[in-house]
C-alpha cells in the first residue's frame, strides 16, 4: 500500500465493490453510489472475483499506516487498532472502521437508551426525547441540516410484554406549521446488537439507510426512522419478527405526534416505506395496522425486496451471506427457546456470539464464504438447521396473506436480486391485487440486492409524491 492518498483510492474502490457483493442479504451496504448506472461498476461479476478481493485485502495489514495516509480526524493509533481488528486497509476503510469503533458514543447519551422503571400505559406513549444528529459520512464532515430528535416510546412485544423502543424524527430545515405529509422508514438489516441501532449509526455517519433518508428529506417533508424493538434499548432484538417489527413501526408513528417540536399530527398523511428487512417490517405494519393503529392516517406504502417467506429466502443464501445466517440462527433460537449448544460446535457457538455483537457490514465481511456445515456438530448446514428446528418460527413470519389498509401500494424488486427471490415480490403484489388493492409493481434490473435498492429510489420518490397529491399510481394488476 502506498503512502499517498492517491494510491489508496483503488483499495477504496475494491471496498465499495466488495461491500456491494457481500452485503447482498437482508441488508444494504454503505456506499457513495447514487444512481443505478454507477451501481453496475461496483459489483464483482462472480463469486470468485469477490473472494479474490477478500484475499487481496487480507494480505495487507496496518503497518503502512502513518500520519500521511490516515485522515486528520483519526489518530494513527486508533486507525491501526481499527484496521487490525477488521482487516480494513484503505483510507476510506480506516475512516469507516474508526467510526464503527466509536459507535457507543453516538451523540445520543448512552443512558438515554435505558428503560425507565415505569412505561406509559398506552402503546405509542412517549417516554423521553433528546436532540440528536444525522451525519451522512463516517468522518462527520457533512451534517444534514434537518433537525434531528431521537425519542423513546412504549410498545409491546410478541409475548405481550411492555417494551421501550426508540426512533428518530428528522424535520427539514425551515419547516413550519403542521406537516401535511411525512415518511416513515423501516430500515434494512442493521445487526442485532444495541450499538447497531439506526439512531446511533445516524449520529456516527455510518447508517447506510442515509441515502434513503436524504432522498426523502429532499422533498421537504418530515422523515421518521425506526430502530425496532431491542435495537438500542434493553432486551433482545427478535430479527425478522413480523409482530415486533410491525408494532415498532406503528407505535413510533403514533408516538411522534406527541414529540415536542414535531410537526406531525393525527391528520398528517403517512407513507410507510422500507426495503429488505425494512420491506418486511413495512408489510408487517400494514397487516397489523387496522387492529393495532386504526387511527393513523396512512396514505400509501412502498415495500421493496420483501422476504415474505423466510425459508425460501434462507434456502437460497450463498456462503457470501453467512453473517446474516448467524443473525437468524441466534435470533430464531431465542424465539424458539432452543439451546444452540446441542447443535453447534465450539466454533459455531463462537461465530454466533461474535456476529451477535457486530453490525451488518462487519458481520458479513468477517464471515463471508464461511461454510456453515463446519459450525455444526453433525455437519449439517444452517439452512438444514432452520428447516429442522426453526420452521415454526419462520412460518410465523410469513407475509402476504393478511388484510391491509385500502391504500395505494408500490412493490419494487430487482429481477437480478441474488438474495430475496424476485418471485416473492411478484407474488406479494399479485396477492394484494387479488385482494382488490391498487398496486404498482416495479421490477428493475439493478444488479444484486444492493443494486435493486439503489435502482428503486427514484421510483419510490415519484410514487410518494403522486400518492400524497391524491393521484392513483399506475395499476399493475392486469399484468400480474
Amino acid at each position: 500500500m502506498g503512502t499517498s492518498r492517491h494510491r489508496t483510492l483503488p483499495h477504496a474502490r475494491r471496498f465499495a465493490m466488495l461491500s456491494a457483493a457481500t452485503i447482498t442479504g437482508l441488508t444494504l451496504a454503505l456506499g457513495t453510489v447514487s444512481a443505478p448506472a454507477q451501481a453496475q461498476s461496483l459489483v464483482p461479476q462472480s463469486e470468485d472475483e469477490a473472494k479474490s478481493m477478500i484475499e487481496d485485502r487480507q494480505a495487507e495489514d496496518s503497518d503502512s499506516l502513518n500520519r500521511s495516509n490516515v485522515p486528520e480526524s483519526v489518530s494513527v493509533e486508533d486507525a491501526k487498532a481499527a484496521v487490525d481488528k477488521s482487516d480494513e486497509i484503505s483510507t476510506a476503510d480506516v475512516e469507516y472502521a474508526a467510526a464503527l469503533e466509536d459507535l457507543p458514543d453516538s451523540g445520543v447519551p448512552e443512558d438515554f437508551y435505558q428503560t425507565p422503571d415505569q412505561l406509559p400505559e398506552e402503546n405509542g406513549g412517549v417516554v423521553k426525547q433528546t436532540p440528536s444528529k444525522f451525519y451522512v459520512d463516517p468522518i462527520k464532515l457533512i451534517e444534514h441540516n434537518a433537525k434531528s430528535t431521537t425519542y423513546m416510546y412504549k410498545t409491546t412485544d410478541e409475548k405481550g410484554t411492555a417494551r421501550a423502543a426508540t426512533a428518530t424524527l428528522l424535520t427539514p430545515e425551515g419547516a413550519e406549521g403542521d406537516a401535511k405529509d411525512a415518511v416513515v422508514i423501516s430500515p434494512g438489516t442493521q445487526g442485532i446488537a444495541d450499538k447497531c441501532a439506526p439512531s446511533r449509526q445516524m449520529a456516527m455517519g455510518t447508517e447506510y439507510e442515509g441515502i434513503s433518508v436524504t432522498s426523502a428529506l429532499a422533498a421537504k417533508r418530515p422523515v421518521l426512522v425506526v430502530d425496532y424493538v431491542g435495537l438500542g434499548t434493553e432486551g433482545a432484538h427478535s430479527y425478522l419478527n413480523r409482530v415486533e417489527e410491525g408494532r415498532s413501526v406503528l407505535d413510533a408513528a403514533k408516538a411522534v405526534q406527541n414529540v415536542e417540536g414535531s410537526t406531525i399530527n393525527e391528520d398528517t398523511k403517512l407513507q410507510l416505506r422500507g426495503y429488505s428487512q425494512g420491506g418486511h417490517a413495512t408489510t408487517a405494519a400494514l397487516e397489523l395496522a387496522d387492529d393495532w393503529a386504526p387511527d393513523l392516517s396512512l396514505a400509501s406504502a412502498s415495500a421493496g425486496a420483501v422476504p415474505t417467506d423466510l425459508y425460501k429466502t434462507v434456502s437460497g443464501l450463498s456462503s457470501m451471506q453467512t453473517g446474516l445466517l448467524l443473525y437468524g440462527v441466534s435470533s430464531f433460537a431465542d424465539q424458539a427457546d432452543v439451546d444452540l449448544t446441542e447443535f453447534l460446535n465450539q466454533e459455531g457457538l463462537d461465530r454466533v456470539e461474535s456476529a451477535s455483537n457486530q453490525c451488518t457490514i462487519e458481520a458479513v465481511l468477517s464471515n463471508a464464504f464461511l461454510d456453515t456445515s463446519t459450525l455444526t456438530k453433525d455437519g449439517s448446514s444452517f439452512q438444514d438447521l432452520v428447516q429442522e428446528k426453526f420452521m415454526d418460527v419462520a412460518d410465523k413470519q410469513r407475509l402476504g396473506d393478511a388484510e391491509i389498509p385500502d391504500i395505494p401500494v408500490l412493490v419494487n424488486h430487482s429481477r437480478l436480486d441474488d438474495v430475496v427471490p424476485f418471485e416473492l415480490g411478484k407474488e406479494l403484489a399479485s396477492k394484494w391485487c387479488d385482494a382488490g388493492h391498487k398496486v404498482a409493481f416495479e421490477g428493475n434490473l439493478g444488479p444484486t440486492h444492493i443494486g435493486g435498492y439503489i435502482a428503486s429510489l427514484p421510483r419510490v420518490e415519484l410514487s410518494t409524491n403522486r400518492t400524497f397529491d391524491g393521484k392513483a399510481p399506475v395499476d399493475s394488476c392486469w399484468r400480474l
